[in-house]
């Protein structure tokens, strides 16, 4: 295809929203996720790939699928896979993909393993594969989550070569939508975000035509994040080039006029007439390499973005300026983890808890600004108030300066307060309301509730992560509990009643005559509430008889 480079682009994207088995919801977005993505990528002029489906299909058809896909491959060919399903893991932890026929408790012979998926890119000989993972791999408590529990996705799937860029970080669920009692399909909300971002050309954020990898993570970051999402998107990369993923209206015009100037260029040219010279719209990772492109002109800045700045404090020329956006200072806080006890009966049964957590808020006495009152604050003089280091500022290669550690100014006298850095630590108390039926390991996502960033940027996020503690007579598997009692065989033959412990108090319990030893009573619904669902499990009563 003309524009296009000599390795193929090609898509595969896997949607699982009808199950067969009970444990596992339906889900309503897949279906809509992969239409909706695969409109914008097989676009010629966006995408550029050869898109294929596959949409509730059984274990083995989406192994075939995957098999498939990634054989016979040239070195640069450019694949894209993405999955959206329920996320499952085994007794040790790994991780799952499931399908129609996926029982929860046979994993390993009716689902996808992740083994799978990373030996079929390993073994392949594309070079660049980006993985676009759609499903959840962690304990959340809220309804219209898709999978589960905790497990190490960059360990699973990571290789050289590699882009992965999940819905939510380990300890979230993804989201299927706003309006979750809507019956009418729509896209997740990390999927419509991927979808808005190349459809729209916004993920191109240094504006050169072109969406990159990092550019479309870096939207769709901050997309959930403005939106108010419960979730937070994490991307593992090792890739030494840059990959282009789709490009916007202004590469557009570009080729338009690139293929005007190829035919102007194969026309007979006038003496003396310097002939057009020829280039591609998108670009292989080896061409990349072996011809650098002239580059896109940067903006011009902003007149006077830290000129309004000196100006404030130094009165200088004029009116007295605002201060500048926040953003061109600040940056975000750094997540957080607290991990906190709870007796059995609170994580079974649910609580409500006041926790006490030491953060950092913004600073009362410059606001942010991190220099003191009235004096003066300078562009970095590294680069030249960018906040990033090499000539390409907002670019793939681009790092935080070294010499303002990103925040692109210089204050040579700073707060006394917060000693330059736009914010105090505090001490405060949230209230959290842990639901019933969470376990061991679960983490609770309080969104914003974590330290300011540098410059008095965003707050971060702050996690609570469940530690049950041991109950002395009660063991939790699952939501049942297990309690073993040993009677005298006076009461096993007649029968009678006995005391038990349970999560509501102590309980008699008529025991039947005749029982023998090893017999198992069950108490329905005295065990740990569903944590998605109404109800409780049971509570197993094993009975050790003894002599007398």
């Amino acid at each position: 295809m003309p524009g296009f480079p000599a390795g193929r682009r090609d898509a595969l994207l896997i949607a699982t929203g009808m199950y067969e088995s009970p444990a596992l919801k339906p889900l309503r977005s897949p279906r809509q996720d992969c239409e909706g993505l695969a409109e914008v990528l097989r676009d010629p002029g966006i995408g550029g790939f050869q898109v294929q489906q596959l949409v509730d299909a059984k274990s083995y058809e989406v192994k075939r699928g995957l098999e498939q896909f990634f054989r016979n491959r040239g070195r640069e060919d450019l694949l894209l896979l993405h999955l959206s399903c329920h996320g499952i893991k085994d007794d040790e932890g790994h991780l799952y993909f499931a399908t129609q026929d996926t029982d929860k408790d046979l994993p390993a012979s009716t689902a996808v393993p992740a083994a799978f998926l990373h030996d079929q890119m390993a073994r392949c000989r594309a070079r660049t594969i980006v993985v676009l993972l759609d499903c959840c791999y962690s304990g959340a408590f809220l309804p219209g989550a898709k999978g589960d529990d905790y497990v190490q996705v960059k360990e699973e799937l990571a290789g050289h070569g590699r882009a992965i860029l999940t819905a939510t970080n380990r300890t979230e669920y993804a989201w299927e939508g706003d309006h979750l009692e809507a019956s009418a399909p729509q896209p997740s909300r990390f999927t419509g975000a991927l979808i808005e971002g190349l459809r729209s050309g916004d993920a191109d954020t240094d504006h050169d035509g072109r969406i990159t990898v990092t550019e479309l993570y870096d939207y769709v970051y901050e997309y959930l994040h403005h939106s108010g999402a419960r979730q937070r998107p994490r991307m593992w990369a090792d890739l030494e080039y840059r990959v282009i993923l789709a490009r916007t209206a202004a590469d557009r015009s570009a080729a338009d006029r690139s293929a005007a100037d190829r035919s102007a260029a194969s026309r007979p040219a006038a003496a003396g007439a310097p002939q057009a010279a020829e280039s591609a719209s998108w670009n292989s990772p080896a061409a990349e390499r072996e011809q650098t492109p002239l580059p896109t002109p940067l903006p011009t800045p902003t007149p006077g973005l830290f000129a309004r700045l000196k100006d404030a404090f130094n009165g200088v020329d004029g009116d007295v300026p605002s201060p500048p956006p926040r953003g061109q200072l600040a940056r975000r806080g750094q997540d957080a983890l607290l991990r906190v006890d709870f007796p059995l009966t609170e994580t079974a049964l649910g609580t409500v808890r006041d926790i006490r957590v030491d953060t950092a808020v913004v600073c009362d006495r410059c606001q942010g600004a991190g220099a003191a009152v009235g004096t003066p604050v300078h562009p970095c003089g590294y680069c030249d108030g960018t906040g990033t280091s090499g000539p390409w500022p907002g670019r793939d290669t681009s790092l935080p300066c070294r010499g303002c550690h990103g925040s692109g100014v210089r204050i040579p006298t700073p707060c006394h307060a917060c000693t330059g850095d736009g914010r105090v630590r505090v001490s405060r108390t949230l209230t959290i309301k842990v639901p019933g039926g969470v376990d061991h390991g679960t983490r609770i996502q309080l969104a914003g509730e974590g330290e300011v960033g540098p410059g008095g940027g965003p707050p971060a996020d702050l996690y609570i992560e469940v530690v049950e503690l041991p109950h002395p007579e009660l063991e939790r598997r699952d939501d049942d509990l297990h309690l073993t009692r040993r009677i005298p065989g006076s009461l096993a033959r007649g029968g009678g009643t006995i005391s038990v412990t349970t999560l509501d108090g102590s309980k008699s319990v008529r025991i039947p005559a005749g029982l023998r030893s090893g017999q198992t009573l069950r108490l329905v619904g005295h065990g740990a509430m569903h944590l998605r669902g109404g109800g409780r499990g049971d509570l197993l009563l094993h009975l050790d008889v003894g002599e007398e």
